[in-house]
């Protein structure tokens, strides 16, 4: 059990998560900037990204790069200035640190060792665009981004297709246009957002289904990190009675032992197994135990026989 005071900590070492613009550099947090001023170096994923960001509000900081490609190496030292005590930010291009980025593992591997972890929020693309979206916001999904593989993209999809909260993801401009054909190829046509060039000059919001989203990116250049907002799974009232049919009649083809042996294999007892059989084919308990058991001592003899 790992309890942290953030700000009750005599503990030097310490790594904050310092959330960055997501375009307009005036978003920056009051907040971030103190932290950034504070510590003794910044870890960031692109370090020429990050000193743009820094330049602007004139903040002279080491910086150490922290990637992807090399974040074993470069995490195993910033664990070692950890121990010496020094405080560390952690940044990412835009955004939150730790969301779709290697910051994740750092996170992981720093409270493991015991250093506190403190976060700094500030802007997120995927509930800049959740919220400007005009779809439902009580209850959302983030995804990030999908496999770039045809065939894992599709499974992926398959396995979000019921689910009822709105979906957030991420996309890159030479993808987008082939992942709104995946989602509307398995999902069917449903309301969905684009945004790109969120809080930027160019920001720009696409609301409709995912055919029309899809005929629109055919118009024009395609532009800019997107964010992919789509509506949850709301099926009809036939699509709900067909599923329940489905659901119902799953064992339709089972004889009543195999039935039985289903839900045993489930870690059902046997009694536990014949009753629930009995509940789902509507007969009586007894009519299915004396089948099961009936069935068992027959295989018995048969074997028997067999042996002998």
């Amino acid at each position: 059990m790992n309890v942290q005071r953030s700000f009750h900590n005599d503990q030097s070492g310490i790594l904050y998560l310092v959330a960055t613009p997501i375009g307009n550099l005036d978003d920056m947090t009051a907040r971030g900037l103190a932290v950034l001023r504070e510590v003794d170096l910044i870890a960031c994923e692109d370090t020429r990204q990050t000193r743009k960001l820094l330049t602007h509000f004139q903040i002279e900081k080491r910086t150490v790069s922290y990637h992807e490609h090399n974040k074993t190496a470069s995490g195993a030292g910033l664990l070692q200035l950890l121990e010496e005590g020094k405080k560390i930010a952690l940044v990412s291009d835009a955004g939150l640190p730790a969301i779709s980025d290697p910051g994740a593992d750092l996170v992981r591997d720093a409270v493991s060792a015991g250093y506190p972890v403190v976060p700094i929020p500030g802007a997120n693309a995927a509930l800049t665009a959740l919220i400007a979206s005009g779809l439902p916001t009580e209850r959302f999904l983030f995804y990030g981004f999908l496999p770039r593989e045809k065939k894992e993209r599709r499974e992926e999809l398959v396995r979000l297709q019921r689910y009822p909260e709105t979906l957030l993801f991420y996309e890159a401009p030479h993808r987008i246009a082939k992942t709104l054909e995946a989602m509307l190829e398995v999902w069917g046509d449903r309301e969905a957002v684009i945004a790109r060039e969120l809080t930027k000059r160019y920001e720009e919001f696409a609301r409709g289904t995912l055919s029309e989203l899809s005929e629109w990116l055919g118009t024009g250049e395609i532009r800019g990190e997107f964010c992919v907002v789509v509506a949850g799974w709301s099926p009809s009232a036939e699509q709900l009675s067909a599923l329940a049919d489905q659901q119902n009649s799953w064992w339709q083809e089972l004889s009543i032992p195999q039935h039985v042996d289903h839900y045993c294999t489930q870690g059902m007892s046997t009694k536990e197994a014949v009753k629930k059989t009995a509940e789902d084919r509507g007969l009586a308990k007894r009519e299915v135990y004396y089948e099961y058991h009936h069935n068992a001592e027959a295989e018995e003899a048969d074997e028997t026989s067999a042996d002998s």
